[in-house]
Formats: structure tokens, sequence, C-alpha cells
């Protein structure tokens, strides 16, 4: 999407706060004990008072509101009942949303209670590449050279990336142009980023694998190889100032 109007700059702002808001609240929800589908069915009644509809639901019919994806999980996963999360599990929640037309996507992984299995690196590191990717955003920059930042800040931490999955263009729908935001260089990719655009910026931070495989259930993503993941997103405008973090309430950091 391109923002060409005042009108279309608030319609992103609003969708934009009603994600971001869903995030913040059930990041502070959860806790040992309780179940995905819980935690999910606590964001879809935030979404519902926000006025805001599930995108994933909306676009994919996804069997729930929102993507919960714990530990060896990369992203998409199913909520469940059976699902119960543990001291010390690593949990993504991914949280996109449409309100009158307009479409936003936030995500944020995060240690559930104590760090006892020591992931909070992980989720440092995811924070710290997206931080720094974002800071880059400017229109006119290589889209390439954001890939980069995020690739030089997982291997920074002894991290790698996952190759197969992207961040995206976002507004008037959940996925659009520009797609295949990577999360690693790519030096065949000439494209820039345009002014007043807006784009779903995503981490996907790796403990030993480079690749996303679907699973059996048709939507879970897990590695080729075992290990955790953590995944920090943003919808960000392009600006020729630099960026404007739209969802930046979701308190990623």
């Amino acid at each position: 999407m391109i923002i060409e109007t005042e009108e279309e700059l608030n319609g992103i702002k609003k969708v934009s706060e009603a994600v971001a808001i869903t995030l913040k609240e059930m990041k502070d929800y959860v806790k040992p004990g309780i179940s995905t589908k819980e935690l999910d069915l606590f964001g879809a009644s935030i979404m519902q008072k926000l006025g805001c509809k599930s995108a994933p639901y909306e676009t994919y019919k996804f069997p729930g509101y929102t993507c919960l994806s714990v530990n060896e999980e990369i992203c998409h996963g199913i909520p469940s009942e059976t699902k119960i999360l543990k001291e010390g599990d690593v949990i993504n929640i991914d949280v996109s949303g449409e309100l009158a037309g307009f479409w936003a996507d936030n995500g944020g992984s995060i240690v559930v209670g104590e760090d006892v299995n020591g992931y909070q690196k992980i989720v440092d590191a995811s924070i710290s590449a997206l931080q720094k990717a974002i800071a880059a955003v400017k229109s006119g920059v290589k889209i390439a050279d954001i890939g980069g930042i995020i690739e030089k800040e997982a291997k920074k931490h002894h991290y790698k990336v996952i190759e197969n999955l992207t961040g995206h263009g976002v507004g008037l729908s959940l996925h659009e142009e520009p797609l295949d935001l990577l999360n690693y260089r790519d030096v065949n990719d000439k494209r820039r980023l345009r002014k007043n655009s807006v784009i779903a910026l995503e981490t996907f931070i790796s403990e030993n694998s480079n690749e996303a495989i679907e699973q059996a259930d048709g939507w879970t993503m897990i590695g080729n190889n075992p290990g955790v993941f953590a995944q920090h997103e943003h919808t960000v405008l392009v600006t020729s100032e630099g960026p404007m973090i739209l969802t930046l309430m979701n308190e990623n950091w």
C-alpha cells in the first residue's frame, strides 16, 4: 500500500493500534498453566472490543484468531486446548487484523514465566535484529540491505535466519507488494523501499535451522533442524525521513 491521503494514513494507524494493543494485552496475559486456546480467545475478545477482525481467519480461514507458536514451532501455530504453556517456554504471538478496510500485522516472542531454559537470549537477538532493520528503513533504501542487517545481527549472536519466511507489504490486504522481505541479503534483489509504502517487517531467528517446513496440519511451521525460534514484527510506514513504526504500542521493546 502507498499512503496517498490523510484518510488512508488515519485508517492504517487505527488498525495498527488495534493489533498492537491486542498483542500487548496477550503478552501480559501469558503465564504458565494456560492453554494456547485460552490465550487466543482472550486476544479475540480484545480485537472484538476494538472493532477489529482476525486477518488470518478472514483471509485464510485459519483455525484460530491469532497464530500461537511454541518452542520448536516457528509460525502459524494453531491454538489448542491441549497445548499448555510451561515455565520457560518461548511463545510467539502473531496478531494481524482488518479494520474499516485496512490491514496491519505484528508479532512478538516472549519467554513464559521464568527463563529456566535460557531462551531469553534468542528473544533478545530477534528484538535487536528488528530494531536495527527498522532503523535503516527509509525511502530509496535497498530491500536487500534490510535483509542483510537482520542476517548480520543474527550471526552476531550466533543464530541463523529462516530463509523461506519473509516480511511483506500490508495495508489494503494482509499480504501485498512488496512481497519477500527476506531475513538475509539477496544480491539479486534490486528493489528499493518506496516512499509512503506500508510494510510488515519481521524477523525469523533460529538456533539451528535455515528452512521452515509445513507440518501435516497444513499450517504449523517448524525448522529443518531441532531448536527453538523467535520472531518479532512491526507494521512500518516508509517515509523520506525514516521509519514510522505504526505498531509501536505493542511494546516489543
